[in-house]
């Protein structure tokens, strides 16, 4: 059988062709509904220059988000959003829509769901990847399997703390890119750009010929470009949940999350 290429491979061999850094946006699906979530992702593509979409599982015990995406998590479970619906939302997105998706996932929902079960409908439904902040790649022997069967990238992180042989173990077995964490804690924190930072991108860059993506603490437009010159993507989250929290009450809050998304994401020239 012949082994189909991942979306998130395509896009960043598009994007070396073209001489651009992806713009990846993070939103949390179900927030403040399905129906928004979908028209949110096929508006971000088509005009606020998006490459790849991170599509947040809602969780009630979110270790690494910050209190913007804690909240955001809430109101989707109140809203009784869960894995499976987020699966169907993704097929109906791909009636309509190529751009390449990664869930961003606590390993309790997946676990709760079955793994085999999971990686099965997650590729039937046009996931292109996984984010599991839970699940460190010492312990993904069987996932790492499932996934690489399935051609469904598993994205792992490294951090300012990693150690070299972290690095090295990431560079291995992440694929699709690799997850820079750019500061230490949990997300929604304002990051100050210091040259440690950029050394360590370039660290990283020591030990892998695979995309880098850089996120954590990215808020505005000058981060933004700043970080895109030392890496291959920039991911931006807490921001936009932080714009989807502040437009809930407006009827036109796709309109108003696009043309925020779209004053960070243009242009990224390499």
């Amino acid at each position: 059988m012949t082994k189909m290429q991942n979306r998130i491979d395509k896009r960043f061999a598009q994007l070396r062709r073209e001489k651009r850094k992806a713009f990846i946006a993070f939103i949390t699906a179900g927030d403040p509904n399905l129906s928004t979530t979908k028209k949110l992702v096929l508006a971000l593509e088509k005009t606020a220059s998006v490459d790849i979409i991170e599509l947040g599982v809602p969780f009630s015990d979110p270790m690494a988000d910050g209190p913007v995406i804690q909240a955001a998590s809430l109101r989707a479970l109140k809203n009784k959003t869960n894995l499976k619906k987020i699966l169907m939302l993704v097929r109906d997105i791909r009636r309509s829509s190529s751009i390449p998706i990664a869930l961003m996932s606590y390993y309790n929902p997946i676990f709760h769901l079955g793994i085999e079960h999971f990686v099965s409908q997650a590729v039937k439904s046009g996931v292109d990847g996984v984010i599991i902040p839970d699940l460190p790649p010492e312990e993904a022997g069987q996932f790492l399997n499932l996934a690489k069967k399935n051609s469904l990238a598993l994205i792992f992180f490294v951090s300012p703390t990693s150690t070299k042989e972290r690095i090295k173990l990431v560079s291995k077995l992440s694929t699709g890119f690799i997850y820079y964490v750019s500061l230490t804690g949990t997300t929604g924190q304002t990051l100050i750009l210091p040259e440690k930072l950029l050394n360590n991108i370039r660290l990283v860059k020591k030990y892998t010929h695979k995309p880098i993506c850089v996120g954590f603490g990215i808020s505005n437009s000058k981060q933004v470009k700043k970080i895109a010159k030392v890496c291959d993507g920039v991911i931006v989250g807490s921001a936009i949940v932080k714009q989807i929290e502040h437009n809930l009450a407006k009827k036109n809050i796709v309109e108003n999350i696009v043309k925020f998304v779209k004053n960070l994401s243009c242009p990224l020239k390499a």
